[in-house]
């Protein structure tokens, strides 16, 4: 037997409660994480994962555990879809590889701030800065603080990874 309702009765809003956010059903879309996504078949790759960054002039840095890993067919699979430089990540299943590359922004830094990863905040009045993890004097990121003043204005944070030689790979966001 069906119950009726009366046609005064208001529709309650359904309260997913707090453990829909957990299972990430809220309607909201998840911020997108790979500017370019490939797969390629690269039967002689060995191991299951690669990483590596391509630089504007087109040199492939390999990171991550296996240095010696031939990642230019990864790379290649990418072609067109990215314009240099990107961070790439690839994943092996079988003989078939997935790779995700998201675009960077690579500069120069001089003079040389003697470290391998900065962050640097600018609260409006003073800097602060972190070398590899430990407090330093934020006059050793004055090539970092130059070139974070000229894409943002006021506060802001920064961090700038070593990528090869005198290339940083860097972020800066306005805070």
């Amino acid at each position: 037997m069906r119950t009726k309702r009366p046609h005064d009765a208001q529709l309650m809003p359904l309260d997913p409660g707090r453990h829909w956010l957990a299972a990430g059903i809220t309607g909201i879309p998840r911020q997108r994480e790979w500017d370019a996504v490939a797969t390629v078949q690269s039967p002689g790759n060995a191991g299951d994962e690669a990483q590596f960054v391509v630089l504007p002039d087109g040199r492939l840095l390999v990171e991550g555990d296996d240095l010696r890993r031939d990642v230019a067919p990864l790379a290649a699979a990418l072609e067109g879809a990215l314009e240099a430089p990107y961070r790439a990540v690839a994943l092996r299943h079988d003989e078939l590889w997935a790779v995700g590359a998201r675009g960077i922004e690579v500069v120069r830094l001089d003079p040389d701030p003697d470290g391998d990863d900065l962050e640097l905040t600018w609260d409006g009045s003073a800097h602060a800065l972190a070398l590899d993890g430990a407090l330093a004097s934020p006059s050793r990121g004055t090539a970092l603080e130059q070139t974070a003043a000229g894409r943002v204005k006021g506060s802001y944070a920064a961090h700038a990874h070593l990528l090869d030689g005198d290339l940083w790979e860097i972020l800066v966001l306005a805070l």
